[in-house]
């Protein structure tokens, strides 16, 4: 029996092509995860203040797994996972990735990290717009979501500057290491939604 709608996108969307390069500026790219990368993710999951929001902790092998991991779930069409790299060295400095996709219902949900050394030069802002650009305009997804601890003031900056608009907040929605936290809850569409 055929769906009425159709799916936003058919299974193959993905898995079709090779996970690409995505060049955010001049300083920075978005590049799948390799194994040899393990070192940075397990340091970087070692940091008390990523640990604070990720709610985890990654030792060397548990980071390869993940990277393998972040790599079938292309292949799976449920997630896309990338480094974020600089360009003129190729050091790792940040974790950007499409948590969530659901082909079917045109939907990715998008989460990031940076590495202490790189806070605050932009390039989560930065790296976010470019991976919600392509999702929708290359991809063909339709929504975009990003939720983030209303106590993440920075992530709530790099939300509103790459572009994704406060729909709202759900009220003690997950479990931090304090306690329960209330989440914002941020959308990017892209180009403007005829209503």
């Amino acid at each position: 029996m055929p769906r009425i709608p159709p799916p936003v996108l058919v299974a193959g969307s993905l898995n079709s092509r090779d996970q690409p390069e995505l060049t955010v500026d001049d300083q920075f790219l978005l590049r799948p995860w390799m194994s040899a990368d393990k070192e940075v993710v397990a340091s970087a999951y070692s940091d008390p203040a990523i640990q604070l929001w990720i709610r985890r902790s990654l030792d060397l092998r548990e980071a390869e797994d993940s990277i393998a991991k972040w790599n079938r779930d292309w292949q799976e069409e449920v997630g896309a996972y990338w480094a974020l790299a600089r360009r003129d060295d190729g050091s790792v400095i940040g974790w950007i990735a499409l948590v969530v996709i659901d082909l079917e219902a045109g939907l990715g949900e998008v989460a990031y990290w940076v590495s202490a050394s790189a806070r605050g030069c932009g390039a989560a802002s930065l790296a976010t717009a470019t991976l919600a650009s392509w999702a929708v305009d290359e991809l063909g997804l339709h929504r975009i979501e990003l939720h983030h601890s209303v106590h993440n003031f920075a992530s709530c900056r790099v939300a509103t500057k790459a572009g994704f608009e406060l729909e709202g907040t759900h009220r003690s929605a997950l479990l931090h290491q304090d306690g329960w936290h209330d989440m914002h809850a941020h959308t990017f569409f892209g180009k403007e939604l005829d209503v």
